[in-house]
């Protein structure tokens, strides 16, 4: 009888042992798909009126963030100026409209930014003064302040893009504290986020970035062939490095065009970028997936819906 109860609890304690492995196998298994792919897909909406609404943008199920493009003049003691394309027109109220797709998308946990800048040389920042304007400005007209003339009516967005294409680079770095401030005073969180170029470092955010304040990076790997697809995956890959070693505050995004046609350079086809270039890049602690321009693109090619499972 003894004899026998040791030999069951022999070969119970080896099938525990068995199964405490293959669970320790399938932990490990899962944790390296969930390190490999943890991202998510941000995409710019605004800037073309054939890409269908915002919420039938967030009700796609393929993005985490939408950046609304772009308020194209601000500082310098200009009225700020917000362009939608076709979507509405602020100075007749239509954009008011808006707020409960804005609210719709949140209610999905999707964060919704205003897009500073763009193609557009009608912005700049002229003092501290100036910057603390604009933060005021935007604080009260898109966050959490109050105004009677909010151009997206009562929604609240989550924060602030930064892209800044053209001019100088001063006063952007206390922009992005002043609004930090702002929401920190008032017992709520002003997400930063920033577009730069692949070119290390920006010319227009490199003193904003090295605040440390940005919560998302998505840096423009596009229009630029000395460190966009263009040179290879060894190149951009190097620069992404130089990009995620810099900002380890920041999580940051590789920043793509949706489409041949959205950009003159730094396309990726959809399987290089899942068996290619992903694998290169998505090992990095502060990886957070792809941003894509634009909505526009990316509905007409269908390319965020393609990558998705592998971001």
């Amino acid at each position: 009888m003894n004899e026998a109860f040791a030999n069951r609890h022999r070969q119970f304690t080896m099938a525990s042992r068995n199964l405490s492995s293959l669970l320790l196998v399938a932990l490990l298994v899962f944790a390296f798909s969930a390190g490999s792919h943890a991202g998510s897909i941000a995409v710019y909406w605004g800037q073309n009126g054939n890409e269908g609404g915002l919420a039938d943008t967030c009700n796609s199920g393929i993005y985490s963030y939408v950046m609304l493009a772009f308020l194209t003049t601000f500082g310098n003691g200009q009225t700020p100026v917000l362009n939608l394309a076709g979507h509405c027109d602020p100075p007749s109220g239509t954009c008011t409209g808006l707020s409960s797709d804005i609210r719709a998308c949140q209610s999905q946990g999707i964060k919704v930014l205003l897009s500073l800048g763009g193609d557009s040389s009608s912005y700049s920042l002229s003092s501290s003064d100036d910057a603390a304007s604009v933060a005021t400005y935007l604080w009260d007209n898109y966050l959490g302040g109050s105004s009677s003339s909010r151009p997206l009516g009562d929604a609240v967005l989550d924060g602030i893009d930064f892209d800044i294409e053209h001019g100088g680079p001063d006063h952007y770095d206390e922009l992005a504290k002043q609004l930090s401030d702002l929401g920190s005073q008032a017992g709520t969180k002003v997400y930063l986020s920033a577009a730069p170029q692949c070119p290390f470092p920006d010319q227009s955010l490199g003193n904003a970035l090295q605040t440390g304040l940005f919560d998302y990076v998505w840096v423009q790997f596009y229009n630029n062939p000395s460190c966009d697809y263009s040179s290879g995956v060894s190149g951009l890959s190097s620069a992404w490095g130089t990009w995620t070693s810099s900002l380890s505050s920041s999580i940051v995004f590789l920043g793509l065009p949706a489409s041949p046609d959205a950009a003159n350079s730094g396309y990726i086809p959809p399987d290089d970028l899942t068996s290619q270039v992903l694998p290169a890049i998505n090992t990095a602690s502060n990886y957070g997936g792809i941003m894509l321009w634009s909505r526009y693109y990316d509905r007409n090619s269908g390319y965020g819906e393609k990558v998705k499972s592998s971001v």
